[in-house]
């Protein structure tokens, strides 16, 4: 479709979409004149209005023109907080005075975008900054800078996409974690100063922002206004949320992102191009649900978004772990295929000499002490019970111990002075030269198209520490070409072979991001399988990810990572929102429990429509230790909910609670069922509530809708570590 093209007014630009608007004044430095709830279609003048009297003023001790939140933020407007751009020539041209040259705006069906060009005659810099606003109500921030030919080189220190925020953003929340607890909220007043979250991990980490919020005081799941930012990048990131006494413009202040850069990481030469990683900002008046909605429906309608039924996973990493041989796969097949398990995944220990941990790591071919025919017997058997086949690979890392590393030490990243500390045994292939990147290509891509792989489980175990390579006889620091090349590295390899996905693993949920998401299927979210730290994993990860995007599996009893002893049903429960799998020994595994998981599975194959396609909605106002989630059809006309319990609950019962994200137009009445198939939830009451028995029966309870989203249920008094699936259909 051809874009309707602006270019004659230099009045202020207005986008629109979803219910949301975003104005942007072109006079003098352009800026941002409001981000947030539409504004409706102003007219020309009444937006030449809104930016002459967006000015503020002047006071004591300030600048004798109003300060300025530019584009292109930077002192001459009187922004003292964190700039756009940073950097310097050889230590000078670090005052840059950006002038406006041209501007562009394109209107399409799914998109409106405004890109303006602006010139710095100090650094040599031109800036490209493109403002798309799509069809969900998600802004992505595009920021290219190329330095004039004859200008001295500029080293670049940093570039951040800057969006302003109101007074009435009181609050900011944002994650932390560690492995195996990764995704761990923080909230904080947004109090004068910078919060400033930087990774030099050479990945996201388990410990990444992933989503800074800006909220209205008490922002919760369904309730307050939210303003939030996400990088789409793999690398080095830089989060900051930023308020000054004498706010930002005519805003209080700032939320952005950027690539977190090393010292010396980018100097640009005469003519040289550096590309930012897309910033995306989201706004919602209907909390955090609302602004995950948007970013949910927006990856959704990607091309290369899933759209086969995402197929039940068998791992066999804690099933196995290293002591791999023929015979106990196949019985292990045959158990998952009875089952109902449609994809098996070989994990870790199939090539080389890889036995264990500490060996093998960069040898990718198949071990033929293990596999003395290779891996066809296996996929022959996988074949056999219609099933697919995936294999784990960890290309960006390698064991000193190994056939790779003995031909080629040249390719281990580190300094001139000797590779670093080792971590789980290993080290990083410096991916950014052209022969251990095809290598890596060939390697792979033969193992893809001789046993047919459709799924490839990409892990990446270990942080980049002193991460440079030699360059023009120096170590320069080289995180942002490696993520480059591990870019270009997956997109050949699914160019090579359409249809082949791609689970971004990272020792867990390390390097999960929409950067890696455009070119991988789902992410695996954390390496413990523990149900009651792996629901909050999930229930977070999920504010950026729809669940058919989030690998989350059944494990044992005792999980190996927290030694926690929990019953099987609530695992299941647990598993069954997002891409379900299974981790676990099934040979090990009762008549009583391949029951349950047979019948969690074909559950599973019933609500995956449904859970991979509609609304992810929470409940506000519930204790710590209790949760009320669901999924709710576009139309309304059906909703799964998962009501669970961690801890015991403050009081004797949990009270009336409404189910969230019900009431669409035309569904007055609803069929209210307890899905209990795989196992019953425990609870302390001696008796239920009375709709509970009701809703067990198989044709379950009807109720009015207005009465389940306005009054609420009295949900059953859970025992700690129980859940209970609800099924809810317009009638």
């Amino acid at each position: 479709m051809t874009a309707a093209v602006e270019t004659a007014t230099a009045g202020p630009v207005l986008l629109r979409a979803a219910g949301t608007s975003v104005v942007v004044a072109l006079d003098g430095a352009p800026r941002i004149l409001h981000w947030g709830r539409d504004i409706g279609e102003l007219r020309a003048d009444d937006l030449v209005a809104l930016a002459t009297y967006d000015s503020i003023g002047t006071s004591g001790s300030e600048p004798d023109v109003p300060r300025v939140l530019a584009l292109w933020a930077s002192e001459r407007d009187g922004w003292v907080g964190t700039p756009t751009v940073s950097g310097h020539a050889n230590g000078a041209a670090t005052t840059p005075r950006p002038r406006l040259v041209s501007h562009e705006v394109q209107r399409e069906a799914d998109a409106q975008r405004l890109e303006v060009r602006l010139v710095d005659e100090i650094t040599g810099l031109t800036a490209d900054i493109r403002l798309t606003l799509d069809r969900h109500g998600v802004l992505a921030v595009d920021q290219s800078l190329t330095l004039a030919d004859g200008a001295e080189p500029y080293t670049l220190d940093g570039a951040i996409a800057l969006m302003p925020v109101p007074q009435r953003a009181a609050e900011l929340l944002d994650f932390t974690g560690r492995w195996c607890r990764e995704r761990a909220p923080q909230r904080t007043p947004f109090g004068f100063g910078a919060h400033v979250r930087r990774s030099r991990r050479g990945r996201p980490g388990h410990d990444s922002p992933f989503l800074l919020m800006a909220g209205t005081a008490g922002f919760g799941f369904r309730s307050g206004e939210v303003w939030a930012t996400h990088l789409a990048w793999s690398g080095g990131q830089h989060y900051l949320a930023e308020r000054l006494p004498e706010g930002a413009g005519s805003h209080a202040g700032v939320i952005g992102a950027g690539e977190g850069l090393a010292a010396g990481e980018v100097v640009l030469a005469p003519g040289g191009v550096h590309r930012a990683p897309t910033a995306l900002f989201v706004w919602s008046d209907a909390g955090m649900d609302g602004a995950a909605a948007r970013l949910h429906d927006r990856l959704r309608s990607r091309t290369a978004h899933p759209s086969s039924p995402r197929p039940l996973v068998l791992n066999t990493w804690e099933a196995l772990y290293f002591d791999h041989d023929l015979p106990t796969l196949e019985r292990l097949v045959e158990r998952a295929a009875r089952v109902g398990v449609e994809r098996v995944v070989l994990d870790d220990g199939w090539f080389g000499s890889r036995r264990d941990a500490t060996r093998g790591l960069g040898d990718w071919y198949v071990s033929r002490e293990v596999w003395p025919e290779g891996l066809s017997p296996l996929v022959d058997v996988l074949r056999g019970h219609g099933m697919s086949f995936g294999l784990w690979v960890e290309p960006e890392m390698v064991n000193e111990d190994s056939d790779l590393a003995r031909a080629h030490p040249d390719w281990i990243l580190g300094p001139a002075q000797g590779p670093g500390v080792t971590m789980r045994g290993q080290q990083v292939l410096d991916i950014s030269r052209p022969d251990a990147w095809s290598y890596l290509r060939d390697r792979i891509s033969a193992l893809v198209e001789e046993y047919g792989i459709a799924y490839l489980k990409w892990d990446h175990n270990r942080e980049l520490l002193e991460a440079v390579a030699r360059r023009d006889g120096r170590d320069r620091p080289i995180v942002r070409e490696q993520t480059l090349a591990l870019y270009r590295l997956m997109d050949e390899l699914r160019r090579r072979h359409p249809g082949l996905e791609i689970e971004s693993c990272a020792a867990g949920g390390g390097r999960i991001d929409l950067g890696i998401l455009d070119r991988t299927d789902r992410v695996w979210t954390s390496d413990c399988n523990d149900p009651v730290e792996r629901a909050r994993i999930q229930q977070w990860t999920g504010l950026l990810l729809p669940p058919e995007l989030i690998g989350g599996h059944v494990g044992p009893p005792t999980a190996h990572t927290t030694g926690r002893t929990t019953s099987l049903a609530y695992r299941l429960a647990t598993a069954l929102f997002g891409h379900a799998g299974v981790e676990w020994n099934l040979l090990e595994c009762s008549d009583e429990e391949l029951a349950a998981i047979g019948a969690w599975a074909t559950l599973y194959r019933e609500l995956r429509p449904l859970l991979h396609s509609g609304r992810v909605v929470h409940a506000d106002g519930l204790d710590a230790g209790a949760a009320l989630e669901g999924v709710v059809a576009h139309d309304g006309s059906r909703a799964v909910y998962r009501w669970s319990r961690t801890e015991t609950s403050p009081q004797t019962r949990s009270g009336v609670v409404p189910l969230p994200g019900l009431g669409a137009v035309g569904v007055e009445r609803v069929r209210v069922r307890i899905r209990e198939e795989f196992g019953v939830a425990r609870t302390m009451s001696d008796v239920e509530p009375a709709w509970v028995d009701a809703a067990r029966r198989p044709d379950g309870v009807v109720l009015p809708t207005a009465a389940l989203t306005t009054v609420g249920l009295p949900l059953p008094a859970l025992s700690p570590q129980q859940a209970m699936i609800i099924d809810v259909q317009a009638v």
